[in-house]
């Protein structure tokens, strides 16, 4: 098994056997060296986003004290799902390695057909709404006129 993903490995393995959640985990390495490791602690926090990808991303920009992670490689021990995917692309994360498919976490019982379904406009059961659009677009223009905006 690749050096890296034993890591990943054995996160996934230590966060399930304490039933910190799901049997996920994930390391974020940077010039040959781990910045963090992580695994799925959703049971743990009862916080739906705590999957290990999410929590290795904040446990490295925290880490390297930056949100820009362009530089860093992620393993994880299953193809991100959705939220995770957002959150790598935002992390700007160039390279993952992943172990199994998400075909094999939904053998699991972590299913993202959902979210694909809904990503395609079908099977939608979440209401979307639009309000006040004029009042919270404005805050994009104030965004704009701020002359110490940091664009990330």
């Amino acid at each position: 098994m690749n050096r890296w993903m034993k890591i990943a490995y054995n996160e996934a393995t230590e966060g399930m056997l304490a039933n910190d959640g799901g049997p996920f985990g994930a390391v974020i390495i940077q010039d040959n060296k781990i910045i963090a490791a992580a695994h799925n602690e959703v049971l743990k926090t009862n916080d739906p986003t705590a999957h290990a990808e999410i929590n290795v991303i904040r446990r490295a920009s925290e880490q390297l004290e930056h949100f820009d992670l362009s530089d860093c490689v992620l393993y994880t021990t299953s193809k991100p799902c959705p939220m995770c995917l957002g959150a790598i692309f935002w992390a700007r994360i160039g390279i993952v390695y992943y172990g199994a498919t998400e075909h094999d976490a939904a053998r699991g019982g972590f299913d993202d057909h959902r979210f694909y379904e809904m990503m395609r406009g079908k099977n939608n059961d979440i209401v979307f709404k639009q309000i006040d659009y004029e009042a919270n677009a404005e805050l994009i223009d104030q965004w704009l006129e701020k002359e110490d905006r940091q664009i990330y």
